[in-house]
């Protein structure tokens, strides 16, 4: 039975990042806070806030995201272990990926590339245009 109240390959998957990682269960803190916002009387009742440090490393999160402690401590573990693997990789990492080619996607293009997709698009409208039914004029 896993304490985390998700199934056992996502478990699994969470142990075998954290190892890859380097972290060890014993290396962290893990207080439970009681969250605020949404949810309810249940919220405000129960710690289900879980807040992680990973001692070696100084890295600290804090999950209020679920109703649920048990599903807030394997999401706290996910989001350490995610900025870890950011600090430890650098721009190999994941997520630097992601924002390295939304960065590409924002920048300007060449003025020539620019005009071969303005030419392309006219060539394109050339076509659709002779597409047009014909018109029967006397």
């Amino acid at each position: 039975m896993n304490p985390f109240g998700v199934s056992e390959p996502k478990v699994e998957a969470l142990r075998r990042q954290m190892a890859r990682l380097g972290i060890a269960e014993h290396d962290l803190d893990e207080r439970f806070v009681r969250a605020a916002g949404p949810g309810g009387q249940n919220v405000n009742k129960v710690a289900t806030c879980v807040w992680l440090r990973h001692r070696p490393s100084g890295l600290e999160v804090k999950v209020q995201q679920e109703r649920s402690q048990a599903l807030n401590r394997y999401l706290a573990r996910r989001l350490l272990a995610a900025k870890l693997e950011t600090q430890v990789l650098g721009r190999a990492s994941a997520e630097q990926q992601r924002i390295a080619k939304i960065r590409r996607q924002k920048r300007r293009r060449s003025r020539r590339a620019q005009e071969k997709l303005l030419a392309s698009k006219h060539r394109h409208s050339l076509k659709k245009s002779l597409r047009q039914t014909p018109s029967f004029d006397d």
